[in-house]
C-alpha cells in the first residue's frame, strides 16, 4: 500500500515500522491505512504473539503530515485514522513501542494505548493540539489523567510543550529508559520474552486489565472525534497551519 510502512516478522513479533525519514516519519492517510490492515492482519495471525511499533532513523513519528491531512481530512469513523485508532486500541495481542527521537501529536497519544513502551534517552514526546486549535484525540484527555493525575495531565495537554524520555517515564507512560544504542535490542528481547509465555493467558490478561476503562475509553474517543473534527473547521486551526507554512509564531490574539 506505501514504502513509507514496512512490515517485519521478527520471530513471532510482528514489527510495523514508520519508514519516512525524510520527513521525520510525519504519516499520511495511505500510512494509517497500512499499519491499520498490519494491526488486523496480525490479530489473525495465530503465528503472531505480539505487535511492536517504531519508528527508522532515530526517530518514532513527527505526527501527523500536515499537506496530507489538510487535502485528505479524517471524515468519521470510516477514516484511515479511525480504523487504526480502533484497531490499536481494541487489540487483543500485546503491542510494545520502542521510541526515539520525535513523537509528536498522534506519536504519543498511541503510546498511551500500547502495553509495553520503551524510550530512548534521545526521545521527545509532545502533544501539540490545543497549540494548533484542536482538542485531544484517541482517548488521551481520558487515559492520561488517569495514569499521572489531573494537574500534569492538564500541564501536558494545556502548554502542548514537549518532554523529555524521564519524564514520561514519571508519568507513567513510558516503562524504562535507555540509550538510542540499546533500544531496538532491549524491545527485542521484551518481544521475544513475552512471545514465550503462554498465549491465551496473556490475551486474557490484557482483556482484563483494561476491561474496567475500555467502554468508557471507546465513548470518549468519539465524543473527541466530534470536537476533534469540529476544530478541523475552525478559525484557530487555519491560523495556526497558516502560520506554520508561512513560519511564523501564530496570533490568537483576535479570537474569543
Amino acid at each position: 500500500m506505501t514504502d513509507d510502512i514496512q512490515i517485519k516478522l521478527e520471530g513471532r513479533s510482528l514489527h510495523i515500522v514508520m519508514d519516512r525519514p525524510k520527513r521525520k516519519n510525519a504519516l499520511t492517510m495511505a500510512m494509517y491505512s497500512a499499519m491499520a490492515e498490519a494491526i488486523n492482519d496480525a490479530v489473525e495471525n495465530d503465528e503472531v504473539r505480539n505487535i511492536v511499533l517504531r519508528g527508522e532513523a532515530d526517530c518514532f513519528t513527527s505526527g501527523n503530515d500536515l499537506e496530507d491531512f489538510m487535502k485528505n481530512p479524517p471524515q468519521g469513523n470510516d477514516s484511515p485514522v479511525a480504523t487504526f485508532m480502533r484497531n490499536l486500541y481494541n487489540c487483543p495481542k500485546p503491542v510494545l513501542a520502542a521510541v526515539d527521537g520525535d513523537a509528536v501529536g498522534i506519536g504519543t497519544t498511541m503510546l498511551l494505548h500500547c502495553d509495553l513502551v520503551y524510550a530512548a534517552d534521545s526521545a521527545r514526546l509532545q502533544m501539540p493540539f490545543v497549540s494548533l486549535g484542536l482538542c485531544p484525540e484517541y482517548a488521551s484527555s481520558y487515559v492520561l489523567p488517569r495514569i499521572c493525575g489531573h494537574v500534569k495531565a492538564s500541564e501536558l495537554l494545556l502548554f502542548g510543550e514537549p518532554f523529555d524520555a524521564q519524564t514520561a517515564k514519571e508519568c507513567g507512560i513510558v516503562n524504562e529508559v535507555v540509550g538510542s544504542s540499546e533500544l531496538l535490542a532491549l524491545v527485542t528481547e521484551k518481544a521475544n520474552k513475552l512471545a514465550q509465555q503462554p498465549p491465551a493467558a496473556i490475551r486474557a490478561t490484557k482483556l482484563l486489565l483494561r476491561a474496567p476503562r475500555r467502554q468508557e475509553g471507546a465513548d470518549v474517543m468519539d465524543e473527541e472525534m466530534v470536537l476533534f473534527s469540529k476544530g478541523l473547521q475552525g478559525k484557530e486551526f487555519m491560523e495556526a497551519v497558516t502560520a506554520f507554512f508561512e513560519k511564523r509564531a501564530p496570533d490568537f490574539s483576535s479570537f474569543n
